[in-house]
C-alpha cells in the first residue's frame, strides 16, 4: 500500500499530472516543452521531472545538449487512462465536455488509437467476428488474421499484451490496447490517414483516412 499511496501522491500533483498527460501521445520532449505543458517555472519542472524519473514513471534519453523525457512503458500510459476514465466517471453528471471535439474525435492513448475512433474501430472488429474482446483481454480469430494480413497491421513480437480493453475515457466504451492496438494504430499512421497535432494528443483524420475508415472498416459519421 506504500507503494500505491508514493505513486498516487507523485501523479496527483496537478503539474506532475499535466506533465504525464502531455507524454501520454508516447512521445519525448524535452523539460522546456514540458514546462509549458505544466504551467509552471523551468525550475520547478526540473524538480518534478527529477522525482518521476527517480520512480521510474519517465524515462530520459540524451541527444547531444538535449535530454528528453517520456513514459517509461505503456502500463503508465494504461494507468493514466484509467485514472482519466475514472476522473470523468464520477464529475457531476451536468459537467459538459471540455476536452475539445478534436481531440474527442481521434487522439493517441499512448502507441494506440481513443476517442470516437478508437472505440469505432473496436466495434468495427468485433461485429465483423475478426476479435473477441473480454474484459480482461482481447483474441483475434481466424478471420480476424486474415483482415489483419491483408490490412497491413502486424503486431510486434515481445513479452507484453497482445492485446487488451482500455476504458476510453471520453466515451466510456472500451478501445484497443496493447501490441495490436498499436499496430493497427502504426498502419494508419503510415497509410497516412492520420495525422499527428502540434502539442496535443489529438490526431487529425485526413481525406484518404475517411475513405479509409469507411470502405475497409464500414466507419462513418465521425466528419
Amino acid at each position: 500500500m506504500n507503494d500505491v499511496s508514493r505513486i498516487a501522491a507523485l501523479v496527483g500533483d496537478p503539474a506532475r499530472a499535466n506533465i504525464m498527460t502531455a507524454l501520454m501521445d508516447g512521445r519525448a520532449l524535452t523539460a522546456k516543452e514540458l514546462a509549458f505543458a505544466a504551467h509552471v517555472s523551468p525550475q520547478t519542472t526540473s524538480g518534478h521531472l527529477a522525482k518521476l524519473t527517480d520512480a521510474n514513471l519517465l524515462t530520459v534519453e540524451r541527444q547531444g545538449r538535449h535530454r528528453y523525457f517520456r513514459l517509461s512503458s505503456p502500463l503508465i500510459g494504461q494507468m493514466l487512462e484509467n485514472v482519466l476514465a475514472v476522473a470523468s466517471a464520477v464529475a457531476p453528471p451536468q459537467r459538459p465536455w471540455r476536452g475539445g471535439e478534436a481531440l474527442r474525435t481521434a487522439r493517441t492513448c499512448y502507441d494506440h488509437l481513443a476517442g470516437r475512433l478508437g472505440v469505432a474501430l473496436t466495434d468495427s472488429l468485433i461485429g465483423a467476428g475478426h476479435l473477441i474482446l473480454s474484459s480482461d483481454g482481447g483474441e483475434v480469430t481466424s478471420s480476424g488474421n486474415a483482415f489483419l494480413a491483408g490490412f497491413g497491421a502486424h503486431p510486434a513480437a515481445g513479452r507484453r499484451v497482445f492485446c487488451r480493453p482500455c476504458l476510453d475515457w471520453s466515451e466510456r466504451r472500451p478501445h484497443i490496447a496493447g501490441r495490436l492496438g498499436a499496430a493497427i494504430a502504426d498502419r494508419c499512421l503510415a497509410l497516412n490517414w492520420l495525422e499527428r497535432r502540434r502539442d496535443t494528443r489529438a490526431v487529425a483524420i485526413t481525406d484518404s483516412g475517411k475513405r479509409g475508415f469507411t470502405e475497409v472498416f464500414g466507419i462513418t459519421g465521425l466528419w
